[in-house]
C-alpha cells in the first residue's frame, strides 16, 4: 500500500520522497529478489518496445540522432527498467540512480564497456592495437595503470595549467578575430573544437599544431572533420547487420577512412616528437618530457599501443570541451544573472590578476557548479553501457544473465523530475547545497570508478581556465535572433543547430 500511494503522488512530490520509493524497491531486489508473493523475475517478463518498433524508431523516425530522447520516452513507458531487441543484439536499460549504481558496484575488477563494435573491427582488419576506449580487461588496467599516474592525481594535472593557459590566450585572440561587426561569433562549436584539439595536443605532446592559427593547417581541418563524421557513421555502422554492409558498403568504408586518417594524424605527430628527442639524446643533451606521449613511450609498450592510445585521447579530449564549453556559455549568454555572479566569484579570487592557475579553480565554487549543471543538462555520453561477463546478477526485480548488454541511460537520469526538480531548468546553485536530495549516481557524466574517464581532470581544468578568462574579457550575450538550441546524438551529445554568441569586450 505504501508503494502504491508513493507512485500516485511520486511525479509531483518532492523528488526526495521518489527516491526514498526507487531505494525502497531497489533495495528489496538487491537483497534476493523477493518481496512477499514475488520471486525474481526473468528478461521475457520484462517490459519493452518490439523489434518492430525498435527498428522503426531508429531508423523511421531518426532514432539515431534522438537516443538521448528514447531514453526519457522509455522511462515514461515502461518504468526504470526495459528491454530493447535489435537484430541479434538484446540490451536491458536502465534508467534509475540506484539501480545504476546496483550495476556499477558488480562490474568487477576489469568492467567491460559495450563492444564498440565497428571500432575494433576497424582495429582488427588494420592490424592496430586496442587502446583505452576499446581495450578490455588485462590490456586496459595495464595502460590505464601507466596513464593514470600523469592524468589522475591532482597535482600532476596542476602541472599543465601554464601549457592550457596559452591556448586559452589564443583562443580569446581567436574569438575577437572571429567576430562580426555587431560583436556576433557564428557557431562558437567550431572555434572551439579547434580550441580542444589544441589543448589536448599540447599535453599530449608539448607542442602546439596550429588549431588557432588565423589560417587553420589543411591536415588539422581534415582531421577535425574525420572526428565529426566517424561519430556519425559509428552509430550507423553498430545498427546495421553484417549482411547489410555488402549492399550498402559506403558508410563502413566511410567510416574506415575517417579512422586511417586519424591514425596516421596522431602517428605523424607522435613521430615527431619522438624523433626529436632522438636527435637530442644522440647529440648527448638531456631529455626531459611533460607530455603524455614521452611518458607512455618510456614505459616499454609496444608502439602500436602508444599509438592507438594516443589518437583515442585525442579525439576523445575534442568533443568533450567543444560541446561543454559551447552549452556553457549558451547558458550563461542567457542567464545574465548567473553569470555576473560568476564574474564576481573570478574578480574576487583572482584579486587583480588576470591569468587563473589550477590552484585558483578550488577557491570557485560557483565554477564548478555550472560545469556540473551543464554536464547535468547536456553529458558529452548520454549513455554508458556495462557487460557483467562472470555471472548473472539481479537488477531490480529482475536476473539479468551474464554478457547481457546493459545500457545505462544517464540523460534519462539526468532529467527525470523524479530525480531532480526543475529538470530542465539550468540551476547550478542545486550543487552547492550543503544538503543534496539527489543521488549521487542520478548524474555521472565522467562515469565512475575503474572505467571512468581517464581524462576528467585535464579536461575539467582546461574547461575552467577557458571559462573565467572569456568572462574576464567579454560579456557574453545570446545571439540577437533568439534562436534556441537543442541537443542531438551523433554517438555523443552535441548541439542540434549552430549555437552563435555575442562577445561583446568588458
Amino acid at each position: 500500500m505504501l508503494q502504491q500511494a508513493l507512485r500516485v503522488s511520486g511525479r509531483s512530490a518532492f523528488p526526495l520522497v521518489k527516491w526514498m520509493e526507487r531505494w525502497a524497491e531497489s533495495t528489496t531486489a538487491a537483497e534476493g529478489g523477493k518481496t512477499k508473493g514475488q520471486t525474481v523475475r526473468t528478461l521475457d517478463e520484462m517490459p519493452g518496445p518490439s523489434v518492430v518498433s525498435c527498428a522503426w524508431d531508429l531508423f523511421a523516425k531518426r532514432g539515431l540522432s534522438r537516443l538521448h530522447e528514447l531514453q526519457l520516452e522509455g522511462l515514461q513507458k515502461y518504468g526504470s527498467m526495459w528491454k530493447a531487441r535489435f537484430g541479434h543484439i538484446l540490451t536491458v536499460h536502465v534508467a534509475d540512480p540506484e539501480l545504476i549504481e546496483q550495476v556499477l558496484r558488480q562490474e568487477g575488477h576489469h568492467p567491460m564497456r559495450s563492444e564498440l563494435s565497428s571500432w575494433k573491427d576497424y582495429r582488427k582488419v588494420r592490424g592496430h592495437h586496442y587502446g583505452l576506449l576499446t581495450s578490455e580487461g588485462q590490456e586496459w588496467q595495464t595502460v590505464r595503470s601507466l596513464l593514470g599516474k600523469h592524468m589522475l592525481p591532482p597535482k600532476a594535472v596542476e602541472a599543465y595549467d601554464k601549457t592550457l593557459n596559452s591556448v586559452v590566450s589564443d583562443l580569446i585572440t581567436k574569438l575577437r578575430l572571429s567576430r562580426t561587426s555587431q560583436g556576433l561569433v557564428p557557431d562558437i562549436s567550431q572555434e572551439f573544437y579547434r580550441f580542444g584539439l589544441e589543448g589536448i595536443s599540447s599535453v599530449l605532446f608539448e607542442s602546439r599544431i596550429g588549431c588557432l592559427d588565423e589560417v587553420v593547417p589543411e591536415e588539422t581541418e581534415r582531421f577535425i572533420q574525420s572526428i565529426n563524421t566517424m561519430f556519425v557513421k559509428t552509430l550507423l555502422t553498430m545498427a546495421m547487420p553484417s549482411w547489410l554492409h555488402h549492399l550498402f558498403p559506403k558508410p563502413l568504408k566511410v567510416f574506415c577512412q575517417c579512422w586511417d586518417y586519424l591514425f596516421d594524424f596522431a602517428k605523424g605527430h607522435i613521430d615527431q616528437r619522438l624523433q626529436a628527442e632522438a636527435e637530442k639524446v644522440s647529440c648527448g643533451e638531456k631529455v626531459e618530457g611533460r607530455y603524455l606521449t614521452y611518458y607512455l613511450s618510456q614505459t616499454g609498450v609496444p608502439m602500436k599501443t602508444v599509438y592507438s592510445n594516443i589518437t583515442e585521447l585525442l579525439l576523445a579530449g575534442v568533443d568533450t570541451i567543444s560541446s561543454t564549453l559551447s552549452w556553457s556559455l549558451y547558458e550563461l549568454s542567457r542567464h545574465s544573472e548567473v553569470q555576473a555572479s560568476l564574474r564576481d566569484e573570478v574578480l574576487s579570487v583572482m584579486g587583480g590578476r588576470r591569468i587563473p592557475v589550477a590552484a585558483d579553480v578550488a577557491r570557485m565554487p560557483l565554477l564548478k557548479a555550472i560545469v556540473k549543471e551543464v554536464l547535468r543538462l547536456y553529458p558529452v555520453i548520454p549513455a554508458n553501457a556495462r557487460v557483467i561477463a562472470n555471472k548473472d546478477i539481479t537488477i531490480g526485480g529482475y536476473q539479468i544473465p551474464k554478457n547481457t548488454l546493459i545500457t545505462l541511460c544517464q540523460y534519462a537520469t539526468s532529467r527525470d523530475p523524479a530525480v531532480f526538480q526543475n529538470p530542465d531548468k539550468f540551476q547550478p546553485h542545486r550543487w552547492l547545497s550543503k544538503d543534496p536530495t539527489y543521488h549521487p549516481y542520478a548524474s555521472l557524466p565522467f562515469g565512475v570508478g575503474k572505467r571512468s574517464c581517464i581524462g576528467r581532470r585535464i579536461a575539467e581544468l582546461e574547461l575552467y581556465l577557458a571559462l573565467t578568462r572569456i568572462l574576464l574579457e567579454f560579456d557574453v550575450k545570446p545571439d540577437p535572433k533568439g534562436i534556441s538550441v537543442k541537443p542531438m546524438t551523433r554517438t555523443l551529445l552535441v548541439p542540434e543547430n549552430v549555437i552563435s554568441l555575442q562577445f561583446i569586450d568588458r
